[in-house]
């Protein structure tokens, strides 16, 4: 029982003491006066009976009642029922006021009421105070309290006949009791009768219709986010100008927060006065009036709710997190049944008719059975994470929040976090948790009603039901008896408070009112003390949790597959079937991803574990912790999956032994995940553990006891959880001896405290580092670096992460020492004792106990982990793979081995197996080598799924480009490595990540190492030298002063020579002054003397004519004789060299040896083309016009229109520029440039008048052989043709992507207004362009002017700005705009980045790939290029010559100028020819091949540039576009591509002859060359391997005599070279031979029985294997086939070549039968003649040329196809007629059947051919038709029967020649010629059918 009221007490107005104008409450009167002991008397209520303030006001207001609640200092509620009633002022009070209100200053010292004189006349305005009747109770009967004080005040009022004091003292003697739901009638003593219902469980709240009203004033989204934000403790402030709504709300709000309970700040209603505790920082639920709004306007924080305005405002800064998906929906939604049941008829047609609403009571219930029901969900399955620490003599219960969060599956929700971190839920915890207690609604709602609530979750009207059956309970809760609750109690008339009150409320008599309250007492002490009877029970556990929402279900569903999988990996682990595990390894680290693997693998490892199988070889403790980190890496700080708790048993129970006496746990090797470091997961971890013992200590006795019934009692005993035994335990602590209690008790704390000392070991294993000298652990750690906060609040990663640092740096741990860790360990562990070992009551003296022992445990454990550390070191890395050795050449040399490293993809999609699909062979695991000659990868796959393919990639030394350290993750463990790219010119890049064992020391002296090879000092150093020469690397080079009798000598004399004679002139024709070596950038001095006689010590032979040299001279003149270009230079018939005196004056041009000692020039060849009339003592003035002294000479002269093509360096600025720019006449006084700008002119003049159609100058050019060459009737766009020629203008209406015609392009716009007209007016009048044929073919060949000038000067238009024309016409400038060559490096390394990107695109497409292939411009200039060229390809076709004078002379001209020779002349298409024209063109004219191409330490500032490669990359344009024409194979041209940087052959090395001859490589000895060594030229290198193979031979080769090829240049029909895009990852770039072939494989075709060949199928890879080596061409498979069969015939085989011209000779006799054709002709065609300009495509491949014949028809690009033969020519496909006798295994059957088409279609005679290899049936058109136009495959053939003629059939044919072919897809009908025939084929269509 308890008292219904504590106190009654009566509060009046009284003026303030400081006298304000406002009053005060005073009390006047306290029932009773003495405090009762058990409840103090609540302070502050005269504040609270006027919230707003006590104020006098002007007329009576009616009495108002409201129920304030204070909360005292042990969170007890006291309810204080206030009735405020209004009283006029007594003049005493009122003058006192007056008073206080004008005179402030003279206020009375005593603070009490002022007393005056009662004479003061009253006031006119009559003032009524207020006066509060206060009751004061800790029971919530608001009802039963507003009659009680009704009755006080009707007494009052209407004058009753009632004595006051009795009925206050009844009040207040009045008991209730507590619940249980039983009811009291009780009576005042004023013939009044209440009665007091208990509600049946007193843990429900009461709520009456308050949350109703919330509902009705805030909506339900309002009230939702109220609800969660008190629940996830944010401050809450409800407004209204009513104290009750204030009060109902904020009851109604309590109320739904049931099962929580609110344990913070809680004042429905707040006095004005103590408006600042709203900002507190603490939570609070707090209401105050809607008057003091204002007040709360600068809250920030603070969630109003404005219950008047219906409205709810959250701050900005106040995140209120919703409720977890799907519940925030379906509680929303049930919300809006209940409160508006109409809304579901609201569309019906036929509404029925309206149902009687729920009563605002019963609809109260229903609302918070919604939200019951939202609990139930939330908190499913709790008490399967309770720990029970402690069940006597308290229990002590722990929640284990991240189990609960992880099996929810609401790890990532903000909401359900938050409120589990609340104090809310630590309360429900420590009251709900207890398991044997009282239960109620909610208690069973989670544990029985859970699978009710989630079945329902789709049935709305089920969910109602629910909610109505739990709204029945909570309302039957609260009116248990809801007939019975009748009052009778009287209340005050109408209008009562109007009528003048007799007097004032009277003064009670104290004693009489304690008086009646100790006879209560005494009364109530002679009873026997209520005892609250509880029914306590056992609480149920409910089923075990699940997820609130299967997430991502559709991900796991293969989880059983996966399952498998890891248990299969396992066991292969235990069972020691390495191999099998390594293959099943990444399938299982993916696997590991999902919970239910991770949870599986803990499993199967504990089952090994209990197995005694804990001790493990290397190899199975190397996957047993891959596998375990694996699983970690994903688990968060809180391990909410149990995974770390799973696997911390086992990481100190699998171990192996390193020595004798030295075991490594698994705990070393997983130490770096958070978890560790996190308190709350030891926390969980402990309490779990201590749960598990305490269990068992109280199952162990029962087990004893009853040792005869070994039935089901023990096996029951153990299913029981922690919780029932505690529960039982419990119940049975009344009924035991104080000794067993006590000894209980002590059993538990020492269970407690063993258990800490185990953590604290535990603890120490897993924080303290392998090699505890580094300080890592305090770094990374997030929890042992914070020391104060980590132990209660959860430390997220990055926050940890900066305090970690911050603890680093102000502790002074620069260089921790070992103490330092250990001291960082041995705090983070006492703060763990300290905290669980409070929490779970351990005496103070085993707290002492533990802190004297943590640290000598962490030392003890440092001291077994220096030995573990020491002996890990020492073992051999045995789980890596072995190196595989790479193959070297012979002569190459490892310069460091193998360093292990893994391979990592690239941006190139292929290898990795990305979208295109394909095995990942990337990432590879392996090791990089250095040789003297390249840098070599061999690895193999990661990833086992490949299988055991090698992988190789590598690039010579001499390619690196770039090389960037780079920090990567590597594929295994995923930990960052330090890593090097690696970048080549042969378009490699090796992205490597070091493995941990290669130390930085290792992998920076790889770097050196790599350097030094890289750059070399002298260019003796490089491979070309050191390999198989006279310089071994051990050996120094010989010093100058060695006279060794070998060439070098002489080339050293020479040398001598040219050094000595620099810097003279000469007087007579043999003597000359070259510039210096060193200053050949500059042009001389001007000022230099013309005269200078020669000194005497110039030695003889620089003067003597060529017949008197002295001996070793006359050698290097018949070496410079036998150069290859001297040969040429006579085929082109420029002349022979013979003494000047039987020189033949009729040739125009001479061989002049004036540069013989490479005095003049030195980066040109000895013997120069110059024209016969030139005197070579001129040649010396003439050089000095030109950059680097590199004059004019010839190098090609054209066999019909015998113009000829000069090359010279770019002009200086007093050159022939400079004589067009002068207009005045030379005057006579010239100084000696303008002396040599005469010579120049001379020079010029003579060139021109050297050929022979300019030499009488008469200007006879008709040009009529350029039209007949050109101008064919099948040209795809004549005009275009001739525009480009002619008028720019017209050119642009055929022209479709340059608008400007050919030299537009090239010359662009900036023409001076000097020029008058330009070179295209020049060669074809613009104003006299005829009209164009009808028939398409150019206009009349008459049109071209005879204006053509006798020579061209291709300049840079930079240099030729404001030239002149020559008046003559003879020569003429044409500028056009070249790139520099920076600009070529530039646009490379783009190139390279587009080709093999750095790292994958974001999004890769085939897009981007084109994208940066735009930006990097590389096509734009071979586009260039070649337009270039074609147009001096046409200037020199029409008989003009052309001087090429750009830049140096070295780069784009040497480009230029070859590209010419090769578009002109067939001879340079062979593979002789174009050898002939890189030596003579590119070595020795002295193209920079060792500066472009950064050779040595000079060149390394200046980088790689590849003009080499770009002109090789014109001509495999050109290839692409004449395929016919070229002798040599696209190979070819990979291979000079790949060799002129890889230094392996010195034929690319130096930069001119003059340093070849220094070097003494020029010319090399007779005797020096012996066959076995290694080839030093590539060109010996390729004419050994030609020998062999056909590799570097074109099977299409079919050139025209005189064809002057013309390659379309724009950019659209240019293909990338696949040369910079392809590559073969099982042997590394395929141009070293010896090394591409690999060993042999077996012969495919031969079975062991001896049987029939059987081709056996193999998977090519496309980035793996070389196809054209897997898959090599007809010709070249067909070729080695003959060679294997002569070789196994005993035979000697021939060599290919001879078979090839053997077989090509045959096919020319067989393709002429009337004799027409002409020899020429190996593929003869009937197709006109497209296959000139519109190639037939090769597929190209190190071995030759796969033929897929698709002919290219873009016919819409804008250049001009090739000019045209009218012989007719048969298709090239016919070129496997040659091969008809290996094909015609192939045919079995063939000949002509009419076949019916399909429906409605005729028949059709085709020819049939029958193929039983291949198993089909394939008709073509005719007989000679190549394309196969259907094909019917034999295994579908159902049958063949015999046919019926049908209609349109044949009407000439037999009815017995028809047949039927049934297959499973449709039937064919056939009809052969005859009905023999027709027999024929059934016959042999059968026979192939029961064949198979």
């Amino acid at each position: 029982m308890a008292r219904l009221a504590d106190y009654f007490v009566l509060v009046a107005f009284g003026p303030h003491p400081r006298g304000s104008g406002e009053g005060q409450g005073q009390i006047l009167q306290r029932f009773p006066e003495k405090d009762w002991e058990d409840n103090p008397f609540p302070q502050g209520i005269e504040l609270f009976c006027q919230p707003s303030g006590w104020q006098l006001c002007p007329e009576r207001s009616p009495p108002t009642f409201f129920v304030a609640v204070l909360t005292d200092i042990n969170s007890e509620r006291h309810y204080c029922a206030c009735l405020t009633f209004w009283e006029p002022v007594e003049p005493t009070q009122e003058a006192a006021c007056a008073e206080h209100t004008v005179e402030r200053e003279e206020e009375s010292e005593d603070g009490g009421l002022v007393q005056l004189s009662p004479a003061v006349p009253a006031q006119a305005g009559q003032l009524f105070a207020p006066k509060t009747l206060v009751l004061v109770s800790r029971l919530d009967h608001a009802e039963v309290f507003r009659n009680s004080l009704g009755l006080i005040y009707t007494i009052h009022v209407e004058g009753l006949n009632v004595c006051l004091e009795n009925v206050v003292g009844n009040l207040l003697t009045c008991t209730v009791p507590l619940a249980g739901g039983s009811q009291r009638t009780i009576s005042l003593g004023a013939g009044d009768r209440q009665v007091i219902q208990t509600p049946l469980a007193d843990s429900l709240p009461i709520s009456r219709c308050s949350v109703a009203l919330l509902f009705r004033q805030l909506g339900i989204t309002n009230v939702l986010s109220l609800f969660c934000a008190a629940l996830t403790e944010h401050k809450v402030l409800f407004l209204s100008r009513s104290y009750q709504r204030l009060a109902d709300a904020c009851r109604g709000l309590l109320a739904l927060l049931f099962p929580l309970r609110y344990s913070f700040t809680y004042v429905p209603i707040l006095p004005a006065q103590l408006l600042e505790v709203l900002s507190t920082p603490t939570p609070f639920i707090i209401g105050v009036n809607a008057a003091f709004q204002a007040e709360t306007q600068e809250l920030l924080d603070v969630v109003i709710a404005d219950l008047d305005g219906g409205t709810v405002t959250v701050p900005e800064c106040v995140h209120i997190p919703p409720l977890p998906e799907p519940l925030q929906s379906q509680t929303h939604s049930v919300l809006s049944m209940v409160l508006d049941p109409e809304l579901e008829l609201a569309d019906l047609a036929f509404p029925p008719p309206t149902a009687s609403t729920s009563s605002l009571k019963m609809q109260d219930k229903e609302l918070r059975a919604v939200f019951l029901r939202l609990f139930a969900q939330l908190l499913q399955g709790y008490r399967w994470c309770l720990h029970i620490v402690r069940i006597h003599p308290e229990p002590v219960i722990r929640f284990h929040k991240a189990a609960f969060l992880g099996q929810r599956g609401l790890v990532e929700d903000d909401f359900l976090m938050k409120v589990l971190e609340g104090m809310a839920f630590a309360g429900f915890v420590s009251e709900r948790g207890v398991p044997y207690r009282p239960t109620d609604l909610f208690d069973e709602l989670v544990a029985h009603e859970v699978a009710r609530m989630r079945a329902d979750e789709s049935h709305p009207q089920r969910v109602l039901r629910h909610v109505q059956e739990l709204a029945e309970q909570l309302y039957k809760n609260e009116n248990p008896y809801p007939a019975v609750a009748m009052h009778k109690v009287q209340r005050p008339g109408e209008a009562s408070h109007l009528r003048r009150a007799p007097r004032p409320f009277p003064r009670l008599d104290e004693g009489t009112v304690q008086w009646i309250v100790d006879q209560a007492a005494a009364k109530m002490q002679g009873a026997p003390p209520a005892v609250k009877a509880e029914r306590r029970t056992n609480v149920p556990l409910g089923p075990p949790m699940t997820a609130i929402l299967e997430r991502c279900s559709g991900l796991h569903a293969n989880s059983a597959r996966r399952l498998e999988v890891v248990r299969n990996c396992i066991s292969y682990v235990f069972e020691g079937k390495m191999l099998e595990a390594k293959k099943l390894l990444p399938a299982v680290l993916r696997a590991l991803k999902g919970r239910a693997a991770r949870r599986c693998l803990a499993q199967e490892l504990h089952l090994h574990v209990q197995q005694n199988r804990a001790v493990l070889d290397h190899q199975q403790f190397d996957f047993v912790v891959r596998m375990m980190n694996c699983c970690l890496q994903d688990c968060t700080s809180l391990d909410e999956h149990g995974i770390a708790a799973a696997l911390l048993p086992l990481v100190t129970a699998f171990c192996r032994k390193l020595s004798p006496g030295v075991t490594q746990f698994a705990y070393s090797c997983v130490q770096e995940h958070v978890v560790w470091s996190t308190p709350q997961f030891w926390e969980a971890m402990f309490y779990g553990d201590v749960q598990t013992h305490i269990r068992a200590l109280y199952l162990e006795p029962a087990e004893d006891r009853a040792p005869s019934q070994v039935g089901e009692a023990p096996s029951q005993e153990d299913t029981r959880s922690a919780l029932d035994v505690a529960s039982e335990q419990q119940r049975l602590w009344p009924t035991l001896s104080r000794e067993k209690q006590q000894e209980l008790e002590q059993k538990e704390e020492s269970t407690v405290f063993s258990q800490a000392i185990h953590y604290a070991s535990r603890m120490s294993y897993l924080l303290l580092p392998l090699d505890s000298s580094k300080s890592r652990l305090l770094r990374e750690r997030p929890g042992l670096g914070d020391l104060e906060s980590a132990s209660n609040s959860l430390v997220t990663n990055s926050m940890a992460g900066s305090v970690a640092e911050s603890y680093d740096t102000e502790s002074g741990f620069e260089d921790a020492e070992t103490c330092d860790v250990a001291g960082a360990v041995v705090r983070f562990i006492n703060r763990f004792v300290d905290k669980v070992c409070t929490e779970s009551g351990v005496t103070s003296d085993h707290l002492k106990g533990l802190h004297v022992m943590v640290p000598d445990i962490v030392q003890m454990h440092i001291e077994t982990l220096e030995a573990v550390h020491r002996e890990s070191k020492r073992l051999p890395p045995i789980q890596k793979p072995k190196l595989l050795q790479p193959r070297l050449l012979p002569g190459e040399e490892c310069v460091l081995d193998g360093l292990r490293v893994y391979l990592l993809p690239d941006g190139r999609e292929e290898g990795a197996g990305g979208s295109a699909g394909g095995p990942a062979l990337l990432p590879a695991e392996g090791a990089v080598f250095l040789t003297t000659y390249r840098v070599i990868f061999t690895g193999m796959p990661t990833d086992p799924l490949v299988g055991e393919q090698v992988v190789v990639r590598s690039f010579p030394v001499a390619a690196l480009t770039k090389e960037k350290r780079i920090s990567v993750q590597a594929p295994v463990d995923q930990l960052l490595q330090d890593g090097l790219q690696l970048r080549s010119c042969t378009f490699q890049l090796l992205k490597m990540a070091f493995d941990e064992e290669v130390g930085s020391e290792s992998a920076e002296l790889f770097r050196k190492q790599l350097h030094k090879l890289r750059y070399p000092p002298d260019i003796r150093g490089t491979f070309a030298f050191t390999l198989g020469s006279a310089h071994t690397p051990g050996r120094p080079p010989r010093s100058a002063k060695d006279k060794g009798p070998s060439l070098r000598t002489l080339s050293r004399n020479l040398v001598k020579n040219a050094k000595k004679t620099i810097g003279r002139q000469h007087v007579t024709r043999k003597k000359y002054s070259p510039p210096g070596w060193e200053h050949r950038a500059q042009p001389p001095a001007e000022d230099q003397d013309d005269e200078i006689s020669v000194s005497e010590e110039l030695e003889p032979s620089t003067l003597t004519p060529a017949s008197a040299l002295k001996p070793s001279d006359r050698m290097t003149m018949s070496s410079l004789v036998e150069r290859a270009c001297c040969r040429d230079y006579q085929r082109l018939g420029l002349g022979t060299l013979s003494s000047s005196l039987s020189r033949a004056k009729s040739e125009p041009f001479r061989i002049s040896p004036v540069n013989r000692m490479y005095a003049i020039c030195r980066s040109y060849p000895g013997l120069l083309i110059v024209p016969q009339s030139v005197q070579d003592n001129a040649l010396q003035r003439v050089s000095r016009c030109y950059r680097q002294n590199r004059f004019p000479v010839v190098c090609w002269r054209s066999g019909r229109s015998k113009a000829v093509l000069l090359r010279s360096g770019g002009l200086h600025g007093k050159g022939v520029v400079g004589l067009f720019k002068a207009q005045n006449a030379p005057s006579p006084g010239q100084s000696q440039a303008d002396s040599s700008s005469l010579e120049q002119e001379k020079y010029l003049q003579a060139v021109v008048s050297s050929m022979p159609r300019y030499a009488d100058a008469s200007g006879r050019n008709t040009l009529s052989g350029f039209s007949s060459a050109h101008m064919g009737s099948h040209v795809p766009s004549p005009r275009a043709r001739v525009t480009t020629l002619s008028n720019p203008m017209a050119a642009s209406a055929s022209r479709r992507t340059a608008p400007r015609g050919k030299w537009g392009s090239v010359r662009a716009s900036g023409r001076s207004s000097g020029l008058g007209t330009d070179v295209g007016s020049r060669l074809a009048g613009r104003d006299a362009l005829g009209p164009p044929q009808a028939n398409g073919a150019p206009p009349e060949p008459g049109f071209l002017r005879p204006q053509r000038a006798a020579l061209y000067i291709i300049g840079d238009k930079a240099q030729l700005k404001g030239v002149r024309p020559d008046p003559l016409q003879q020569w003429e400038l044409v500028p056009i705009e070249v790139f520099e060559v920076r600009q070529v490096k530039a646009s490379f390394k783009k190139l390279l980045k587009a080709c093999v990107p750095g790292c994958p695109a974001t999004e890769p497409s085939p897009a981007s790939f084109l994208r940066s292939l735009e930006d990097s411009e590389w096509l734009i200039q071979i586009h260039k290029l070649l337009q270039v060229s074609v147009l001096v390809v046409e200037l020199l076709d029409s008989g003009s010559s052309v001087l090429v004078s750009l830049e140096d002379g070295w780069d784009i001209t040497t480009q230029v100028v070859s590209l010419v020779q090769l578009l002109s002349d067939p001879f340079y298409r062979t593979l002789e020819g174009f050898r002939l024209l890189v030596e003579k063109e590119w070595l020795s004219f002295g193209h920079r091949f060792s500066h472009r191409g950064a050779h040595t330490l000079a060149g390394q500032s200046s980088g790689f540039t590849p003009v080499f490669l770009q002109f090789l990359d014109c001509v495999h344009q050109v290839h692409l576009q004449f395929p016919m024409e070229f002798e040599f194979s696209q190979f070819y041209l990979k291979f000079l591509g790949y060799h002129h940087t890889s230094r392996r052959f010195r034929t690319f090395l130096l930069d001119s002859d003059y340093e070849r001859i220094e070097l003494g490589l020029l010319y090399e000895e007779k005797g020096e060359r012996r066959g076995q060594l290694a080839c030093r030229s590539v060109w010996e290198y390729v004419d050994r391997l030609s020998k062999k193979t056909p590799v570097f031979f074109n099977y299409m080769y079919a050139p025209e005599d005189t064809e002057v090829l013309r390659p379309y240049s724009n950019v659209s029909n240019l293909k990338v070279w696949d040369f910079y895009t392809e590559e073969t990852l099982a042997e590394g770039p395929p141009y070293d031979w010896e090394l591409a072939q690999g060993p042999p494989e077996p012969p495919e075709e031969e079975r062991p029985d001896g049987g029939a060949p059987q081709s056996r199928r193999r998977v090519v890879w496309p980035c793996y294997d070389s196809r054209p080596r897997a898959q090599p061409d007809a010709i070249s498979r067909l070729l080695e086939e003959l060679q294997r069969l002569e070789t196994e015939l005993g035979r000697s085989p021939e060599r290919w070549k001879d078979t090839w011209d053997r077989v090509k000779a045959a096919q020319r006799l067989e393709g002429r039968p009337d004799g027409r054709a002409t020899p020429s002709s190996l593929l003869v065609s009937s197709v006109p003649h497209h296959r000139r300009s519109l190639g037939v495509y090769l597929q190209e491949g190190p071995v030759g040329s796969t033929l897929s014949l698709s002919l290219d028809s873009d016919q819409s690009s804008g250049s001009t196809a090739s000019g045209s033969r009218q012989a007719a020519r048969r298709s090239t496909s016919t070129l496997y007629s040659q091969f008809q006798t290996a094909e015609s295994e192939n045919r079995s059957y063939e000949g002509t059947l009419y076949k019916k088409g399909a429906f409605m279609k005729p028949w059709k005679a085709r020819w049939f051919v029958l193929d039983k290899t291949k198993h089909q049936l394939r008709y073509y058109d005719h007989r000679v038709d190549t394309e196969c136009k259907g094909v019917i495959d034999l295994a579908e053939v159902e049958a063949v029967v015999p046919g019926t003629p049908a209609m349109g059939a044949p009407k000439t044919v037999d009815e017995k020649a028809f047949f039927d072919v049934k297959t499973t897809r449709r039937v064919y009908y056939f009809c052969a010629q005859d009905v023999p025939s027709a027999q024929q084929w059934v016959d042999r269509i059968q026979s192939c059918l029961s064949d198979a």
